[in-house]
């Protein structure tokens, strides 16, 4: 890895232990690739890397931690796309959700699978589609929560195909799963570790994916956008950010770390097993990922008459 020039008013970079808050509990997804990244992080650079769970209120209590600490590359946050969509529906937060934190680097990401009851006369995305246009309102999708990414992925789908969808929420995607292989619910939006057992025995059938084009992830599936709803897409991501304020050429430091992790064959191994693959943006795209993956999700919030919190 090549080390990012340091300017004299900025000292060497890490001297001492570095936090990256993971708000979310100890075990989850957002949990598990953020250890794997700190613990990369602290053998660059030969630095403790510690990981701190700060999980509650939807992620928001670790975010606002962050968000308001010492902009010095001491504090990161390890974050998922489920906060721009939580961020979406809050109406009153402590700090400036798009411009608290500012994105440090990319790390992952990987497309929801579009899974239906085997019953439901629909082998295909144009024929869910077309099902749900003679039948308005009458085809029902399950969600973990209100707000989640099961949720917005549907909405988004059914805003993009132009249709009608019923949200049925649960208490989690264990549950939303169940609901739609005992026939209850018709269809549902999920990672492919929650249903990948269920499409394999057959209780479950999927469809398509939610990235833009097929995923070597899940072979064998179309992608929604190239099978009956052009342009959709919804894919989970992970992302590491840092408090705003943070000096350009500390902030480059940590990105040229990570995105030097990221092209390690040990660390694709490791997200390939977790059903993800390495991502990374720069520059304005990345810059901007936060404003406009907010304004996306009011959008998607407002199509689907989701209240603010």
């Amino acid at each position: 890895m090549s080390a990012v020039p340091h300017a004299s008013a900025q000292p060497a970079y890490p001297v001492k232990t570095v936090q990256m808050v993971v708000p979310y509990t100890a075990g989850g997804g957002a949990d598990v690739v953020m250890r794997a990244v700190a613990q990369r992080l602290a053998e660059a650079w030969s630095k403790n890397v510690i990981v701190d769970n700060r999980a509650g209120a939807s992620g928001m209590i670790g975010t606002e931690l962050v968000a308001k600490a010492e902009p010095d590359g001491y504090t990161l946050l390890g974050h998922t796309s489920s906060y721009p969509a939580t961020a979406a529906i809050r109406e009153k937060l402590p700090f400036d959700p798009a411009r608290s934190i500012v994105p440090v680097a990319s790390v992952a990401k990987t497309p929801l699978v579009l899974v239906v009851h085997p019953s439901l006369p629909a082998k295909s995305v144009k024929e869910l589609v077309a099902l749900a246009k003679v039948n308005p309102g009458k085809l029902n999708y399950s969600s973990a929560g209100t707000g989640g990414n099961n949720h917005f992925a549907a909405s988004l789908f059914a805003t993009a195909a132009g249709i009608t969808l019923t949200h049925i929420p649960y208490k989690g995607v264990a549950e939303a799963a169940i609901s739609v292989m005992s026939g209850e619910v018709e269809l549902l939006f999920a990672s492919s570790p929650a249903v990948s057992p269920q499409v394999k025995s057959g209780r479950l059938r999927a469809l398509g994916v939610t990235s833009l084009e097929p995923s070597n992830l899940l072979p064998g599936l179309p992608a929604i956008a190239q099978s009956g709803v052009p342009g959709y897409s919804y894919e989970l991501w992970w992302a590491i950010f840092a408090p705003a304020g943070i000096a350009a050429e500390r902030r480059n430091f940590i990105a040229a770390a990570i995105t030097h992790m990221l092209a390690s064959a040990d660390m694709k191994k490791f997200l390939s097993e977790q059903s993800c693959e390495p991502w990374v943006i720069t520059g304005a795209p990345l810059n901007d990922l936060l404003p406009k993956e907010i304004e996306r999700y009011k959008k998607a919030a407002k199509a689907a008459g989701m209240q603010a919190q």
